[in-house]
């Protein structure tokens, strides 16, 4: 098979990517290692940035995320027993996020897919990327119980942290970048409505605690643990009473029981591939970065990575013009950074470290205190949460 852009992996940087290139006439294939029902039901992030909701508007993807999604213009850290409301919308200029759960994006681009007649091959397993030091890359993948090639002039990786995608990048030619946390998140779907209007960030000495939502019928929570604690540790009622103990308050709020449908825990890490470009390969994505995902920004640096993408390949394809594919990489990575450093500052922040000294838990207090008694450290907070431009 031949086509002009190869994408490997079909979540919502791959998808978008997909749809964006083929609104400019730009010929592409998808190959995505899931099926399509699992793509559509892995449980991901929830919270777009304001500059995310834009770029899937202008794709045409934004309709049910208009009607179903929750605006929020502000967002609360919660600690020393009492609320404090970050107002997003003041310290950015009417900036906000929007909660729509991943998977109902993805499910979107696929809609989108389909009805513009897109290549999307699910159950394609990318076994090999070739030739990518030369004008003519190459695909090998497996689908149908046959192997083919799917010959290209751009192959973007999509493929996440484990993907083929970073690892056909010749040994010694990436510089990587890292931390492992020592603690993970144990998150929960639960059926009932959610206990609070915007998300809660709660610091506690047990642990963090994070309350979203997924619809005014559903409710996403999560409670920090150890990286090697098992869900089999934590049954239902377990969840619950830690989660009210670090939501407690003194005025009186209540967290909403009801029946948990699914759980699971997540590690934390920071990660940075660079650059993000070798010969006609480009990644973006988890397959270049990942953040810990307490400052809600690993969905938002893929759709950034493969909106600025669309567009250098776009003027490419257009006017053969190369300069913004040259500068993806060093103008992707800009953004990562902020982004890392900001997941990361969240995360130092709101997170009980178990090696942490009275005087580092201090200097905790001291932070949160001074990020919600200060107009300016606010509005930096809200300027980061809301996110950068995207291009």
């Amino acid at each position: 098979m031949r086509t002009r852009v190869g994408i490997i992996g079909a979540g919502p940087a791959g998808l978008l990517l997909s749809h964006l290139l083929h609104r400019q006439g730009i010929d592409n294939v998808v190959l995505e290692l899931r099926t399509r029902e699992y793509v559509e039901q892995r449980q991901r992030a929830g919270i777009l940035e304001h500059g995310t909701a834009e770029v899937l508007r202008a794709a045409g993807a934004g309709e049910r995320m208009d009607r179903q999604g929750i605006r929020h213009t502000g967002v609360e850290l919660r600690f020393d027993r009492r609320p404090h409301r970050i107002d997003l919308a003041a310290g950015t200029g009417g900036r906000s996020v929007t909660v729509y759960a991943q998977t109902e994006v993805v499910k979107d681009l696929i809609a989108l897919r389909e009805q513009a007649g897109g290549a999307v091959l699910f159950e394609a397993e990318a076994l090999s990327v070739d030739a990518i030091d030369t004008p003519a890359p190459s695909v090998r993948y497996r689908h149908g119980g046959a192997e083919h090639t799917l010959d290209c002039d751009v192959v973007v990786a999509c493929d996440g942290f484990h993907g083929i995608g970073r690892r056909s990048v010749p040994d010694g030619l990436l510089t990587v970048s890292e931390r492992t946390y020592p603690f993970a998140w144990l998150g929960i779907l639960a059926d009932v409505p959610p206990s609070c209007d915007e998300l809660i960030y709660a610091h506690h000495e047990r642990g963090f605690a994070l309350h979203s939502m997924r619809s005014p019928q559903v409710s996403r929570l999560y409670l920090q643990v150890e990286p090697t604690d098992s869900t089999d540790n934590w049954p239902d009622e377990r969840i619950w009473d830690e989660l009210d103990a670090r939501f407690a308050t003194d005025d009186g709020w209540k967290l909403a029981r009801g029946p948990i449908t699914e759980k699971g825990i997540t590690p934390m890490r920071s990660f940075v591939a660079e650059p993000m470009r070798h010969g006609r390969l480009f990644l973006a994505g988890d397959a270049a970065h990942i953040v810990p995902p307490t400052g809600a920004k690993g969905l938002n640096l893929a759709v950034a990575d493969v909106a600025l993408l669309a567009q250098a390949l776009t003027q490419w394809h257009t006017h053969q013009d190369e300069a913004l594919l040259d500068a993806y990489s060093e103008t992707a990575l800009r953004r990562v950074w902020r982004a890392e450093h900001f997941s990361y500052t969240m995360t130092s922040l709101l997170h009980a470290d178990p090696a942490a000294t009275g005087f580092d838990r201090r200097l905790q207090l001291s932070h949160l205190r001074y990020v919600t008694s200060s107009d300016a450290a606010s509005a930096s907070l809200a300027e980061n949460y809301t996110g950068l431009p995207v291009v």
